[in-house]
């Protein structure tokens, strides 16, 4: 994990100078709940949080130090004062997952130019749901995809999602960020291979693992950062001193072995965007 691996280039061994308690909620708040209180509780030193955990682990200590990472906007989110200067005892690193559905559309479109209507796969408890759906919609509407909500809140509904895409003539796919979405990941890949819809993801294990394309923050880029914080906050640091940092490396990746099953070209200005 780069996370470790940025902290074991700052000195920082495990079973020698440093101890993880780590704990898994996957897209259970309540679970994220119960172990961010049983790491307080234990008077970890700094808890380092992904997603829903570092909402958590803000709501369960306002003393020790939580460092994040894949927090979209955590200032309208309430978890800084300002990207700038924090405020309190939590910083880290924000993924701009929103920011860039423009951009995923763009180049879906692209690579499928003959496709007019995408279903978007979303849970609207999402905090800023109603700010990707207006993007979708801005964004549809300037490169010629018209936009079908699709609305999951369960793994249970996810079946029915994807018969009411193809009842609705979908002609690709874009996955919107939730964590309930993020830990049902497989089941989404196969889903889109099975109803045979060319899909957009934001994260690249999805198209490694057999999704079409995905398209955003290099996030080991992200962990191996939010490293450094933690070493500087176990060498005396505060987190209202450290501003919070944007991502600064992105990445497209395009399964080409998927590409060929769906019967798609994929267009030489999508696979050398820079060319």
């Amino acid at each position: 994990m780069a996370f470790l691996q940025g902290l074991r280039e700052r000195g920082w061994i495990e079973g020698q100078n440093i101890v993880f308690e780590r704990r898994y909620h996957g897209a259970s708040r309540d679970r994220a709940a119960e172990y961010a209180a049983d790491l307080v509780g234990l008077k970890v030193d700094v808890i380092f949080a992904v997603a829903t955990g570092a909402y958590a682990a803000a709501k369960a200590t306002r003393t020790l130090p939580v460092v994040f990472v894949g927090i979209t906007d955590p200032v309208a989110s309430g978890l800084v004062a300002s990207l700038a200067r924090p405020g309190g005892n939590v910083t880290g690193l924000s993924n701009a997952g929103i920011d860039l559905l423009p951009k995923r559309l763009e180049l879906l479109k692209a690579a499928v130019p003959g496709a007019t209507r995408v279903a978007i796969l979303g849970n609207p408890e999402h905090r800023l749901y109603s700010q990707m759906r207006n993007d979708v919609e801005r964004t549809g509407r300037a490169v010629g995809l018209k936009p079908s909500f699709i609305e999951v809140r369960e793994p249970a509904d996810f079946e029915g999602a994807f018969t009411l895409m193809t009842k609705g003539s979908a002609e690709a796919l874009i996955v919107l960020e939730h964590p309930t979405l993020a830990v049902q990941w497989t089941r989404i890949i196969e889903l889109a291979a099975k109803h045979r819809l060319p899909a957009m993801y934001e994260w690249r294990h999805w198209a490694e693992s057999g999704g079409l394309m995905s398209y955003g923050t290099d996030y080991a880029d992200l962990y191996r950062r939010a490293a450094s914080y933690v070493d500087k906050i176990l060498r005396g640091a505060k987190p209202a001193d450290l501003p919070v940092e944007q991502p600064t490396k992105f990445e497209l990746v395009i399964n080409l072995k998927t590409a060929k099953a769906l019967g798609l070209t994929i267009p030489p200005s999508v696979l050398a965007p820079g060319g």
